[in-house]
């Protein structure tokens, strides 16, 4: 009765509640939280940092590409010309150079940037969302980690922990004339009136089995079941998603488009309480032409990127949240015979934004053509490392794999101290 009631109602929710509840009875020793929320902006394919993060002006042509530098709002500190809108914000913004690692396969790479882990065939490891998942839980209505639209990747999920810790996906485009929020939308054929009336007979099979039975299991089973329909019931959890409320000027200022939607149904979800978004913007596979396809996608991620952080800051949230742009790996140092660049994970950028991350900041240094760290190499791990403790999560803390197996949330890297404007 209780799945053909749940089922009928397209809902997979009451696993949240149950994730949520565990939590609140652990004693995690959190340390101090710089930070509330985090926003994942990834970019799958490997974005060539030497376009965009870290130009090299003063290289040989072959080994600069087709784009000249442009001066930022930070003396010292350059961009693609392609970023002109990140440009202005560069005051916010801490641009790790020298992010490494030995990943050149994409399932790899990606691998590294959303675990801290390389792959093992012995061990399935869990996704940044699902750990703040398991050692946060939920803040408020909302699931803790919500992927924008989907979830990108097999390791964006919550790997040898419980699926309850894995993402919430959104499942539809935002921005489509037709949005809807997959288990926070009812089917079509169910009204609000319907669903009112299905609330009360799950409530009449409730009364029938505690006159039964008195069971600690019965009791959470309901309350998992009721918090789910207060969450699709729910004005606030509902208005969370709702990008219409948004003012036009807002919605242009992204750009109305899949990267400024995106980024601002993260901003809002942030807003409401969701601990960890993680969102997806483009492909940056770019082995031929990567002028041509820089050209066509890189404005529309730089217009939304910028338009975040400077929506963050405007509402007084950037301090609180966190805004990462990472990718897989980078581009090899010199454009190849199709004008395009390969894989190369010896040397990458990221942005890290807020969160108690210092503005105007780069940090670690490629060489002369990027061909190699020369100065403070940043491993996946170290970034990991630095992304838990900004929350207050102990990243060697040790949780269980199946099998009774301890594994720590990170192993072995370091907290970027220079990066962070308290430092650990």
């Amino acid at each position: 009765m209780y799945a053909g009631l749940i089922g009928g109602l397209g809902l997979t929710l009451p696993g949240l509640f149950e994730m949520q509840a565990l939590a609140e009875q652990k004693d995690y020793a959190l340390k101090k939280a710089e930070c509330d929320s985090v926003i994942h902006i990834f970019l799958p394919g490997g974005m060539a940092a030497q376009e965009t993060l870290d130009p090299k002006p003063l290289a040989p042509s072959q080994y600069r590409g087709p784009f000249s530098p442009i001066d930022t709002n930070v003396t010292g500190i350059q961009l693609g010309s392609l970023m002109k809108n990140t440009a202005k914000v560069a005051d916010k913004i801490s641009i790790i150079r020298s992010m490494t690692h030995g990943e050149a396969a994409h399932e790899r790479g990606t691998h590294n940037m959303f675990t801290g882990y390389r792959p093992s065939p012995a061990v399935k490891y869990p996704s940044f969302g699902s750990v703040v998942s398991h050692e946060l839980g939920a803040n408020g209505e909302l699931p803790p980690y919500v992927c924008v639209p989907r979830q990108p990747n097999e390791f964006a999920g919550s790997g040898y922990l419980s699926n309850k810790f894995g993402p919430f996906s959104i499942g539809d485009e935002p921005g489509k004339e037709n949005f809807k929020v997959r288990d926070l939308s009812l089917p079509d054929d169910i009204d609000h009136k319907r669903f009112a009336r299905r609330q009360a007979m799950l409530d009449a099979v409730d009364d029938h089995f505690r006159s039964l039975e008195s069971s600690d299991a019965l009791d959470a089973m309901d309350e998992f079941y009721s918090r789910a329909y207060t969450m699709i019931s729910s004005t606030k959890a509902r208005e969370a998603f709702n990008l219409r409320a948004e003012p036009e000027a807002v919605r242009k200022k992204y750009g109305e488009n899949p990267a400024g939607m995106r980024m601002l149904l993260a901003r809002r979800l942030a807003e409401a309480g969701v601990r960890f978004v993680s969102t997806t913007m483009g492909g940056w596979d770019h082995h031929q032409n990567i002028q041509q396809a820089m050209t066509n996608q890189l404005p529309q991620l730089d217009q939304a990127y910028a338009a975040l952080i400077s929506d963050l800051d405007e509402r007084g949230m950037l301090d609180r949240t966190m805004v990462m742009l990472t990718t897989e790996f980078g581009r090899t140092p010199k454009i190849n015979q199709d004008g395009g660049r390969d894989h190369f994970p010896r040397v990458f950028s990221v942005a890290m934004a807020g969160g108690g991350f210092k503005g105007g900041l780069v940090y670690g240094e490629s060489d002369a053509t990027s061909t190699a760290v020369a100065d403070k190499p940043v491993s996946h791990a170290d970034l990991a490392t630095t992304v838990y403790n900004q929350l207050g999560i102990v990243a060697d803390k040790e949780l269980m794999a199946p099998g009774d197996r301890p594994i720590e949330i990170v192993d072995g890297g370091k907290v970027l101290s220079e990066t962070l404007e308290r430092e650990a």
